[in-house]
């Protein structure tokens, strides 16, 4: 932002608060990075001249930019609770596969990837996650191959470079195929080598502030590869340290027979026994809950990352949001990893939440404005930053989609809301990170579009011909 002060006038403003108060001609002030005024209307007189928000009599002090928002949508920036960045290397392949046999053709080469290709395919991930409206990543990186070198930190400084907020997880697999573990054992590590490489990698980036743009959590893949020491000991560990704790679970009926086989449990009881529910804690897909599972959920606080284009894609099924969001769940949507959603769009999750969740409970049972809100708010909760981002407040920080909705594909739609969560993606005419544009008229402000595509293809050249 070059100016102090930013504004969007005349734009349609969906706050996404807990009133779920919209604006359909309404304005956003920004000031150093947080928000400071929304309402109906033009901006106020104080906020164009400049003066101070708690002082609005005063003389004006500020420079001001001021960015005339009609024929546009805007919304908080929206949350990704749930991605494998580094699968942005591997699109593609295994393209009719459930989610164990798709695992097992890929491990071998997950198994070759290095810093120096993990980097821009994780640039490459965001990349395309920001350009569909997403300004704040969750990922989940558990593979770390003996050699590779400093993966963790190359998605940090990918996401550095193109200015997103970044919530990576310290992820591990210690349970091999030797061990009646999925993944191969030349791609797991040893329980006490993945347990301290997640105290380093807490105690390196992560940032508890609350403008934060790199947070920490500790987490082990899932029930299939990870000893039950590991998931013990990782719930303690992320405890003593203070950061929060992720995994997958019950995404898919063999995930279940695993269980039940070897556990002698549902996936849900198995993790609750090791210290796994909380309000500290969120899972990725949770598509094959039973009503106690649901309700061991709702009374820990424990989160969910819906992921319902990954779900189709693997077969896995529809997760019952409908439900969850009834018992008081926290709820996220998530893209869950590009090699299992080749599309990377953080924003067509929105649409694709609202399609599954009434295909799987009924035409009114989600709406897409709660679809919206799980992008937002629901991914908020479930990163635990729900007093900074997720809506348009003030005081909160200036994370926000600016939706073109005036071209062809939505001039003269009913509600601008339909355009994003049931219509056709639209165009982002502005991405502020922290009131920073991080994409201008659908182009990468930070880096360029081009390049990325040029270094992605590198490295994925790179990987197959090891």
């Amino acid at each position: 932002m070059s100016a102090d002060r930013l504004i969007l006038e005349h734009a349609y403003v969906v706050t996404v608060d807990v009133d779920g108060t919209e604006h359909p001609d309404g304005h956003v002030v920004v000031d150093g990075g947080r928000i400071v005024a929304v309402g109906a209307g033009a901006a106020p007189g104080w906020a164009r001249e400049g003066a101070d928000p708690q002082r609005p009599d005063a003389g004006g002090f500020l420079s001001v930019e001021r960015l005339d928002a009609s024929g546009c949508l805007v919304t908080p920036g929206l949350v990704n609770t749930h991605h494998h960045l580094y699968q942005w290397l591997t699109r593609g392949l295994a393209q009719d596969s459930i989610l164990f046999d798709w695992l097992v053709a890929l491990y071998p080469t997950w198994a070759r990837i290095t810093a120096d290709t993990v980097g821009p395919g994780a640039l490459g991930a965001m990349a395309v996650a920001a350009r569909s409206g997403c300004t704040t990543v969750g990922d989940h990186h558990y593979v770390f191959p003996q050699g590779g070198g400093d993966v963790l930190g190359s998605i940090v400084e990918a996401a550095s470079e193109l200015g997103v907020r970044l919530h990576a997880t310290r992820g591990s697999m210690d349970l091999g195929r030797s061990q009646g573990g999925l993944p191969p054992d030349f791609a797991v590590e040893t329980t006490s080598a993945a347990l301290q490489a997640s105290a380093d990698a807490v105690h390196r980036w992560h940032d508890p502030s609350p403008s934060s743009m790199v947070r920490i959590a500790i987490a082990p893949c899932s029930p299939f590869s990870v000893t039950p020491e590991l998931l013990r000991d990782a719930a303690v560990l992320g405890r003593e340290l203070g950061v929060r704790l992720h995994t997958h679970g019950s995404e898919t009926v063999e995930e279940d027979a695993f269980c039940l086989e070897r556990f002698g449990t549902t996936p849900t009881r198995y993790l609750d026994d090791l210290g796994w529910l909380g309000d500290d804690v969120w899972m990725a897909h949770c598509v094959h809950l039973d009503d106690d599972a649901i309700g061991r959920f709702a009374r820990t606080g424990t989160g969910v990352a819906h992921c319902p284009s990954s779900n189709a894609r693997l077969a896995a099924g529809i997760a019952p949001v409908a439900d969850l969001l009834a018992a008081g769940v926290p709820v996220g949507l998530g893209v869950d990893g590009a090699a299992s959603n080749e599309s990377g769009q953080l924003g067509t999750e929105i649409r694709m939440a609202t399609l599954a969740g009434r295909l799987r409970s009924g035409a009114s049972a989600m709406s897409g404005r709660t679809a919206l809100r799980m992008a937002t708010m629901g991914g908020a909760r479930v990163l635990g930053r729900s007093a900074e981002i997720g809506s348009l407040e003030a005081g909160k920080l200036a994370d926000i989609a600016v939706w073109d909705v005036s071209d062809v594909e939505h001039a003269g739609i009913a509600d601008p809301v339909a355009a994003l969560t049931l219509g056709a993606l639209p165009p982002l005419r502005r991405l502020f990170v922290n009131g920073e544009a991080v994409v201008a008229d659908g182009e990468l402000t930070r880096v360029s579009s081009r390049d990325v595509a040029a270094r992605v293809s590198r490295a994925v050249d790179t990987l197959l011909a090891r």
